[in-house]
């Protein structure tokens, strides 16, 4: 039986959910600004600005980049655990999956509210 791994409690049902709730919204979400994206051609600054402006998309935007880091951490945490045997090795690794995960999600926040 494999442990949880710094106190992060996975349970194969609720990261396989995770995985696939998250895939769906991104399959969605890129689809929908693709589509977007296609019917306003030429794509220029400003309709480029116009479209992060309004406070849904930019919510619609954080659950995508939070979706995302839950996506990539469910499948780093598996290989990992699947993958490095040694403890401390595995440690290591997940916290800089970690700490690499939060500081994309600050300075992709930080660049959404600043538009």
């Amino acid at each position: 039986m494999v442990k949880s791994v710094l106190g992060v409690n996975h349970q194969g049902l609720r990261d396989w959910v995770v995985q696939r709730l998250s895939a769906v919204y991104m399959a969605v979400y890129v689809v929908a600004l693709t589509v977007y994206v296609l019917m306003h051609q030429p794509l220029t600054y400003p309709l480029w600005y116009g479209i992060f402006l309004p406070g849904w998309m930019k919510i619609a935007t954080i659950i995508l980049i939070l979706s995302v880091m839950l996506h990539a951490w469910v499948g780093m945490w598996t290989i990992f655990t699947d993958y490095v045997k040694p403890f401390v090795l595995r440690c290591i690794l997940n916290v800089m999956v970690i700490l690499t995960l939060t500081a994309c999600f600050i300075w992709a926040v930080m660049i959404l509210w600043s538009v």
